[in-house]
């Protein structure tokens, strides 16, 4: 990168995004919808087309290829045994959006409440309540909390298959409460999964939001990867970016909008000197605004598989030789039905670890097959495994800079399984598993246990485990953090924008105070829609006066 930058007159717009992700493809369909304003959204991505990203079963594929995926990992972890742990990101247009499992939560209420109390003012549930409803086409559901006519469709996931069925009544049977619907009033329990599956297809943000609004003249979509933001006089005025070796930039008239992830927001910001001072001045980067923030306050939710051994032929074993595959693939490029219509997450739980616990901390994903993320078989058999997890840890790490060269991947350190709770909680979420499946449901289905197996039965023997095979579950957030101006850890103000720097706000997962319960994929299109109001200067949609249900015995009893 040499010379100087070649401005194109055409390159210009009143609101510049950098991202087509979840929450960039919100931005472009809104704030281009009134027809008032021009937008050009960059993306580096490439197309979302074909099988491969559109077919729900072959979510295996799109977060392990290069092609849909920047392909970071960790530094190595210390408390991990010094493994690096791999960190999609969708490489995509749809982003994240586009290479994820297709599972929708919104989250608990008292999340955003929580939100609210730690400094981002007008972020408490019943602030956010409203746009969830906004986006939302949900086809089931608590009909008062649920939103039916959004462009996001939600669907209630079939749960065919008697293993389902049998992972929920395990949970009642074990003194669990169950739910209708987790993303209505009541979260707490064990009940059918949602996802953001339509009419066979992944209903990714790009679906939902970017490709109908593309049909308008005022939105652009440029393809490119955005080396800085270009800031004047504590204002941003534009971006910089390269396409097919040339420098190029981008003129904002109102504002620059950053929706590149949580790995790639920070960096972008500190490559263009709104980060820590020092450790700007290390990579020879002139210092815009002094933010300690950026790039701190990371957060993830860590997972373990318990997978057993199915003693009935019942599982998705049988669909995974060549012949079924091609079977499954067939059948969905022709009518998008069958197998390959569902991400086969179709069960959920959330539950809470201990009395005392005011709403749930655990989250499992079941899954009618014994198999990793990779879409390895984990045995030559039938099989069924949970996917849990604790959901709040306190552990935090950092997204850094390792030079000033835009191109270098940043150095990402999560510091997983730092506080010594994390690995109590993360024990009991084993043998809490194990419990459920020893119900008198799973009795004529239920195996030995592959993993981790009859042998691992000591607080020693589990942590080993714990150390050499958690894995994350693709949920980072956090890295410029939303708060009060005051906040010297704080990145971004209740409005998102750039605290210190005019005309620049930040839009995706990276603002998130906190980690929500469940997947982040439904929290961060929400933060999106309700940014896009604040942008336009519109009025907020009114408060909800609806009310989360909370277990009335959580002080003394843990289910």
């Amino acid at each position: 990168m040499s010379g100087k930058p070649y401005t194109n007159p055409e390159f210009s717009a009143d609101y510049v995004i950098v991202g087509a992700g979840s929450a960039g493809c919100v931005l472009a369909a809104r704030l281009s919808e009134n027809g008032r304003y021009s937008v050009i959204v960059l993306e580096y991505g490439g197309s979302d087309f074909g099988p491969l990203i559109q077919m729900p079963a072959a979510l295996s594929f799109p977060m392990n290829m290069s092609h849909y995926d920047w392909g970071f990992k960790s530094e190595p972890e210390p408390h991990l045994g010094g493994r690096a742990l791999v960190t999609p990101r969708g490489k995509v247009i749809g982003g994240s959006s586009s290479i994820n499992g297709m599972v929708y939560v919104r989250g608990h209420a008292r999340d955003f409440d929580h939100w609210a109390q730690s400094g981002a003012s007008g972020w408490s549930f019943a602030d956010v309540q409203p746009y969830f409803q906004k986006m939302e086409n949900c086809a089931g559901g608590d009909f008062d909390w649920r939103g039916k006519d959004g462009p996001l469709h939600v669907r209630r996931a079939d749960g065919i298959n008697p293993l389902f069925k049998a992972f929920v009544e395990a949970g009642k049977q074990a003194g669990f409460e169950t739910t209708d619907d987790y993303n209505g009033a009541k979260q707490e329990g064990f009940g059918a999964m949602e996802q953001t599956i339509w009419q066979g297809r992944r209903w990714s943000a790009a679906n939902a939001y970017l490709k109908p609004a593309l049909k308008r003249k005022n939105l652009r979509l440029l393809r490119g990867q955005c080396t800085k933001i270009i800031i004047r006089d504590k204002r941003a005025s534009g971006i910089e970016f390269e396409a097919n070796g040339r420098v190029q930039t981008i003129t904002a008239r109102k504002e620059v909008i950053v929706s590149a992830s949580s790995i790639n927001s920070p960096k972008l910001l500190m490559l263009s000197g709104i980060g820590e001072a020092g450790q700007l001045r290390e990579h020879g980067i002139e210092v815009i605004a002094n933010r300690r923030g950026v790039g701190e306050n990371l957060q993830d939710h860590l997972e373990l598989y318990v997978q057993r051994e199915c003693l009935k032929p019942i599982s998705l074993y049988s669909s995974l030789n060549l012949f079924s595959k091609a079977r499954i693939g067939l059948q969905w490029l022709l009518f998008k039905t069958g197998e390959g219509a569902s991400n086969h997450f179709e069960s959920v739980a959330f539950v809470r670890s201990r009395a005392g616990v005011e709403y749930p901390d655990i989250q499992f994903h079941f899954l009618p097959v014994a198999i990793r993320y990779d879409g390895k078989a984990a045995a030559k058999s039938h099989g069924f495994q949970a996917h849990v997890g604790p959901m709040r840890s306190k552990s935090r790490g950092q997204v850094r800079l390792k030079s000033a060269e835009f191109k270098q991947a940043p150095s990402i350190q999560f510091n997983y399984m730092a506080h010594e709770q994390d690995w109590h909680d993360f024990r009991h979420c084993i043998k809490l598993t194990r419990e459920i499946f020893s119900q008198p449901t799973f009795d004529e289905l239920r195996g030995r246990e592959i993993s981790p197996g009859d042998n691992v039965q000591t607080d020693e023997a589990l942590d080993e485990y714990i150390r050499g095979h958690v894995e994350s579950a693709f949920h980072p957030c956090g890295t410029c953090k939303m708060g009060s101006a005051d906040d010297k850890m704080a990145v971004v103000d209740e409005q998102c924008r750039v605290i210190g720097v005019d005309g620049l706000r930040v839009v995706d997962s990276s603002i998130f105070p906190s980690i929500t319960n469940g997947n982040i994929n439904g929290p961060t299109i929400m933060v999106a829609e309700k940014a896009a109001d604040h942008i336009l200067a519109n009025a907020p949609l009114p408060r909800s006066s609806l009310e989360p249900w909370i277990n009335p015995d959580w002080e003394t009893s843990e289910r």
